[in-house]
């Protein structure tokens, strides 16, 4: 009978999938297909829920199922993401009139990262204050108490790391590894070793021009190359979206949201109120923040759905280059920093609301002043530290609660609405990076206007 069911279910799947074939046949939009996708993943995950428990053997055979469609999805932005960094940096660089506009831009990018890293935090502390959010509140089970066992385990391995430890992983010290992911930090060192590339070769411009002039053809060339690979993965999204939320939707278990719905809702305020933040921001460059949402939220619902920064970078890219009139530099730029440094839902928020929540624990008043600019402090600068370390969220807390002395093992408390939670931290650390790269642009005097105004799908359903 189980057999059947499960059958039964991916029948169905094939059969939305099938819907949405249909729709590209018959060149339907892209963001219609993504919220159809969206659509019809929610209805079909709620379907699975009330017919099956969250933790029923027909619903997790199913779920594998569909994860060859999600996660696949997932797996084959991931295989882009290395070379898509590389040429795209190297190409950026190479078309820069000099080496000082690339420390600008980089410095541009990171500032903005931080700063707004630093509002987060803020916001988490008033947010967890105004909810009055306890760690003695949560009654922890087995499960929690295994996962704060297991984080108490790796604050070791955290805390023998200084933070200027952890920059130091980010030097490519075997670049051929780093573009094989052999490291947690290998994205961030790819980036570096990309932008040496690039600024090589516009040393060699004025000493060999014409071994220069070779190089920038072979690097158009493969550029060419993975931008069409880039293509052909992107238009996959709304069947990589229809699977990654119906997995959501089916397997998330109602009565443990209920029994937390107090810190869940208080962690999707500070999220929300973090993201008017960014609109605002975005508002004082000049941008309708409106235009903006419509234009960026595809790849926003991605990131929602997928809860990984790393695989968004192609999409990301995308958009900031075709739908937002950002330089391919600055693009590619914020889309890397902003998936490993000053996350602000991952890195801001979520560290920050854990340590007011502890702080009671031990004594400390989470509302004194002192305890609330030395977290905002420690937050940022371990926002940095903690870049390209796999885990960001977990990792991120660790070092802010050994650092701020807090106990790490109540951190596991969150443990049942953790993946709920993650959907919209990864969807506002995304949304950092693009409004990293759009104010960056538009300081530099970069960002073309035009772009932004025009209704333009992405290359992903135009090829």
């Amino acid at each position: 009978m189980e057999t059947i069911q499960v059958i039964l279910n991916v029948v169905v799947m094939l059969a939305l999938i099938g819907l949405l074939l249909w729709m590209q046949k018959k060149h339907i939009s892209f963001t219609k297909r993504v919220f159809t996708g969206l659509g019809l993943g929610l209805v079909f995950g709620v379907v699975l829920q009330a017919i099956y428990t969250s933790s029923s053997d027909v619903l997790a055979k199913s779920s594998d199922w569909f994860n060859l469609v999600g996660r696949g999805y997932v797996g084959l932005l991931q295989m882009v993401v290395i070379p898509l960094i590389m040429v795209s940096i190297i190409s950026a660089i190479m078309k820069l009139k000099g080496k000082q506009n690339l420390g600008k831009m980089t410095a541009l990018i990171i500032a903005t990262l931080l700063i707004t890293t630093a509002i987060a935090a803020t916001v988490s502390i008033v947010t967890s204050l105004s909810f009055d959010l306890k760690a003695i509140q949560i009654e922890a089970g087995q499960k929690e108490q295994e996962r704060g066992a297991k984080l108490e385990e790796r604050v070791g391995d955290v805390a023998d790391k200084t933070i200027p430890q952890y920059v130091l992983d980010f030097i490519p010290t075997n670049p051929f590894a780093d573009m094989a992911g052999s490291r947690s930090s290998s994205t961030m060192a790819v980036v570096i070793f990309s932008a040496f590339i690039g600024v090589a070769v516009l040393g060699i411009d004025r000493k060999k021009p014409e071994q220069a002039e070779t190089f920038r053809k072979i690097v158009e060339s493969v550029y060419a190359v993975v931008m069409r690979i880039v293509t052909l993965v992107l238009r996959l999204t709304p069947y990589g979206i229809l699977a990654l939320i119906t997995n959501v939707v089916a397997t998330t278990n109602p009565q443990e949201i209920l029994k937390l719905i107090k810190f869940v809702g208080a962690s999707y305020v500070a999220l929300i109120v973090m993201f008017i933040i960014h609109l605002i921001i975005l508002a004082l460059f000049g941008y309708n923040p409106i235009q903006y949402v419509r234009k960026v939220f595809p790849t926003l619902v991605f990131a929602f759905t997928s809860r990984s920064s790393i695989a968004t970078i192609p999409l990301n890219v995308e958009t900031q280059t075709k739908r937002l009139g950002v330089p391919e530099g600055v693009a590619n730029l914020s889309a890397s920093f902003g998936s490993m440094i000053g996350q602000n839902g991952c890195a801001g928020i979520y560290p920050a609301m854990l340590a007011v929540m502890i702080a009671p624990t031990v004594g400390i008043n989470p509302m004194s002043w002192d305890f609330i600019i030395t977290l905002i402090l420690v937050v940022v600068i371990s926002s940095f530290g903690v870049a390209g370390v796999g885990g960001g969220a977990t990792f991120a807390s660790l070092i802010v609660l050994s650092t701020m002395n807090l106990p790490v093992g109540l951190a596991g408390l969150l443990i049942s609405v953790e993946p709920l939670i993650d959907m919209g931290r990864t969807t506002l650390n995304v949304n950092d990076s693009i409004v990293a790269g759009v104010v960056t642009g538009k300081v530099l005097g970069e960002n073309d206007k035009d772009v932004f105004k025009q209704n333009v799908e992405l290359d992903a359903v135009q090829a």
